[in-house]
């Protein structure tokens, strides 16, 4: 088991949009074990390859028994219902606000062999399929908080130990 370090926010890695995988290679399975034996531990519930310093466009996800990951994912589907939803996030630890996000999510990519593969979820699968797919495109959840909401979580976090300072 390969557990990665973890980027904190203020990392660049974490504002900066991936790469689209186009190696097929053992250096990429490698790196989708890695993150599935990184979001395993108990309160993770997803883990996107900038989070842990590749700047690639792979996640993997353990929510409610369901394990897996998603190489080159787009959401294709958003439902219009939607709720306001408890967030938090591994590269910004111990805060917690609410996100709006859809209620049903569908994300299209593919596995390591390059072949299809689609995802489908709600509620909280959901949640967590629109948060790494915007991990990957360069944007944390307290980006999409209210302004004044923002603000605070970004006081607040500044203040952590675990905050990345230049």
């Amino acid at each position: 088991m390969a557990m990665r370090e973890l980027r904190y926010f203020g990392d660049p890695v974490l504002k900066t949009v991936c790469d689209p995988v186009t190696r097929f290679d053992k250096a990429l399975r490698t790196l989708v074990t890695d993150l599935l034996d990184s979001v395993r531990p108990d309160g993770r519930a997803g883990l996107a390859a900038p989070q842990v310093g590749v700047s690639l466009r792979v996640f993997s996800y353990d929510v409610e028994g369901l394990t897996g990951y998603v190489i080159n994912p787009e959401i294709v589907e958003l439902s219009e219902a939607r709720h306001d939803i408890g967030e938090g996030c591994l590269s910004v630890p111990e805060l917690w606000f609410p996100v709006d996000r859809a209620v049903h999510a569908v994300v299209r990519g593919v596995d390591v062999d390059n072949e299809p593969i689609v995802v489908e979820g709600k509620d909280v699968l959901a949640q967590c399929l629109q948060h790494e797919t915007d991990h990957l495109d360069g944007m944390l959840y307290l980006d999409r908080l209210a302004t004044d909401t923002k603000r605070e979580a970004l006081r607040q976090a500044r203040g952590k130990d675990w905050f990345w300072r230049r």
